[in-house]
């Protein structure tokens, strides 16, 4: 046997890296960014900001004023603290470690954000997905059902979904919360807040259980890696413990703390991406090749519905006009024929919009 066959699972053997594209010189609508920088000022002042980073220290692990700041501009309930992460993923990864008992296990509608599973298998957790409807809303009968037989310790419900951008219905989720009860969590991941029209985030003080789970990363700020979690203090006490200290670096830290006295600049973007969401939805729809999916996210899924071209092709045709988006058809079987699309500046999704037609030509 070689080395690698001697030392690595063979569970993680049999796995492939995740794949992140080479976007150099393309329109990217692939990864769910807000395309918009910083306005130029902001910017220079930013600069100034982070200059004075004391980069030779390393950051301050209880990061109070970051989280005072994120509590108070985000909506976090008075009483009510976060936990932070370096993204989502690390905020993912601390919940299935602290969660992983023998025996334990995950659920999750499916399809939905693959970390889910593959922090729970690299956990030593059993991942347990139930299907969605074909028009991607919450099967709630299977879903109960599924938490009866299971006992999950972690139900992932992402509100909205990706890669679907479907908002589930709030009583059944409701409902989700109360089956699972004290024999395990809720965690309500919010990436996509921003341009989603509710939260959980106000009903914290209502479950013991439910965890609200967000990133700035939708938000505008995906390359400083933040996300944050909000929950009852005693399960903040828990994840915390297995947190590692220093996971929020002193750049981040003070990028973050600088734009979140400028919160309103990102709103303003926000609601440029709602409005543009809205209009290349209809552009979509009126293409007879195209289905579209209601999304309260910032990207779109579209189902190509041709007799003499699917997916795949029209993905390769795109790539050809150096336009990338993600072809999602063969992450599950209810994604058939799926493509997902960025919402992004009215050029970019013009020129989207042009390759996308150029590309359902015979």
């Amino acid at each position: 046997m070689s080395l690698i066959d001697n030392i690595i699972r063979p569970d993680v053997r049999a796995l492939s890296a995740y794949h992140v594209p080479d976007s150099s010189g393309f329109v990217k609508l692939d990864a769910m960014e807000n395309p918009y920088p910083l306005p130029p000022a902001l910017r220079e002042e930013l600069g100034r900001h982070l200059a004075e980073v004391a980069l030779n220290r390393y950051p301050v692990p209880s990061y109070t004023a970051l989280k005072t700041a994120i509590c108070a501009r985000f909506g976090v309930p008075a009483g009510f603290d976060v936990v932070l992460g370096n993204g989502s993923d690390e905020l993912i990864s601390i919940i299935s470690i602290a969660c992983a008992k023998p025996g334990a296990k995950v659920l999750a509608p499916v399809p939905g954000f693959v970390m889910y599973a593959m922090s729970a298998q690299f956990a030593g957790l059993e991942f347990v997905g139930v299907p969605l409807k074909p028009d991607f809303t919450l099967d709630l009968d299977a879903m109960l059902d599924a938490i009866a037989e299971h006992r999950p310790s972690i139900v992932y419900l992402a509100y909205p979904n990706n890669p679907t951008g479907t908002l589930y219905d709030a009583d059944a989720i409701e409902q989700i919360i109360r089956a699972v009860g004290e024999s395990g969590i809720v965690v309500s991941d919010e990436a996509y807040q921003p341009f989603a029209p509710s939260s959980w985030m106000p009903r914290l003080a209502q479950f013991d259980n439910l965890v609200v789970m967000r990133t700035v990363s939708k938000l505008g700020l995906a390359g400083i890696r933040l996300g944050y979690m909000a929950a009852s203090q005693a399960l903040l006490d828990q994840f915390d413990k297995v947190r590692p200290p220093y996971n929020v670096n002193v750049l981040t830290e003070a990028a973050a703390q600088f734009v979140l006295r400028h919160t309103d600049v990102l709103e303003l973007q926000a609601q440029a991406l709602r409005d543009q969401r809205a209009r290349l939805a209809d552009a979509l729809a009126a293409l007879p090749e195209i289905m579209v999916f209601p999304s309260a996210a910032n990207f779109l899924l579209i189902r190509v519905q041709s007799a003499h071209i699917d997916a795949q092709n029209v993905f390769d045709k795109l790539l050809e006009r150096k336009v990338l988006i993600k072809n999602v058809g063969k992450m599950h079987p209810l994604l058939k024929n799926c493509l997902r699309v960025t919402v992004g500046t009215p050029d970019e999704n013009r020129q989207f919009l042009d390759a996308l037609k150029a590309s359902l030509v015979q």
